[in-house]
């Protein structure tokens, strides 16, 4: 198929792409990688009637240390996150998730914050930047604000971004490797999308697959944080008990829990072990 008629915008900075979208109010939508919109949009899932082009923002394009945190710009590929030593340094945890994402191909043109935004609940790093602590930079007509990630997802790729708003960077504490991190997922095939997983970093734990967000298990984290002496085992059923995902054709909700606590294990195991 091919997208509902649209009106194309090319912006040459920020600011232009802000009154771009300010412009067309509630009917636009920001491309960026495109390879998320442009198969909703070829669907028909998605018919903005305007699209906002950013890939010409070069200022947009950075991944930078700023002030304890690590920057990443709304134009910058997930495969120059992928390759970047500051992001290793500082953020390994989304080092690692960025292998899990799709093929080669698909990182080369995906930005990293055009999939935060996308807000797709079996995603990698909506997740990953839950479990980081990070943060969302969002420039309106009203000037600049910044959304943490615990409440940015609002739904099955649903955002708290309002209509003329730009996601133009995503933002997480530099942790310098942290104290263990890992991302554990299951797919039918390599590169789908996750039927369930788990990424863990220091004492935080975030799934995804399990619910209409990314979801940060914040029971499990006490008990593996307190003296109780429980296990990865515990820790796990702690993190998935209650959880009440979706059915699909890929499994009920229970067996996703069934995955969805051995990502948790086996994440905390490998978090455990490479812990300096």
């Amino acid at each position: 198929m091919k997208p509902a008629p649209f009106t194309y915008h090319r912006a040459t900075s920020a600011s232009e792409a802000v009154d771009m979208l300010a412009s067309a109010a509630d009917d636009a939508s920001v491309l960026a990688g495109g390879q998320s919109l442009v198969p909703l949009m070829n669907f028909r899932v998605a018919q903005p009637a305007h699209l906002v082009d950013i890939n010409y923002v070069d200022e947009l394009d950075y991944i930078r240390l700023d002030d304890g945190w690590l920057a990443i710009g709304a134009r910058t590929r997930q495969a120059s996150a992928e390759r970047s030593e500051d992001v290793a340094r500082a953020a390994p945890l989304m080092s690692e998730a960025l292998r899990h994402v799709a093929h080669p191909p698909v990182r080369h043109r995906g930005t990293v914050v055009g999939s935060v935004v996308h807000a797709d609940p079996a995603a990698e790093l909506p997740a990953v930047v839950l479990a980081l602590d990070g943060e969302l930079v969002l420039r309106g007509p009203g000037g600049e604000r910044r959304v943490s990630a615990s409440e940015f997802f609002t739904g099955p790729l649903m955002t708290a971004k309002q209509p003329g708003e730009l996601v133009t960077e995503v933002r997480v504490p530099a942790r310098n490797g942290d104290a263990g991190h890992a991302l554990v997922e299951f797919s039918r095939r390599h590169a789908d999308f996750a039927v369930a997983g788990a990424a863990v970093a220091g004492g935080a734990i975030a799934l995804f697959g399990v619910a209409d967000t990314p979801v940060r298990a914040a029971e499990a984290e006490r008990l593996a944080a307190g003296d109780s002496g429980a296990s990865t085992e515990d820790v796990a059923a702690a993190a998935t008990d209650g959880l009440e995902p979706n059915d699909d054709v890929h499994g009920g909700a229970a067996y996703r829990r069934r995955v969805a606590r051995a990502c948790v294990q086996r994440a905390l195991e490998r978090a455990r072990g490479g812990a300096s």
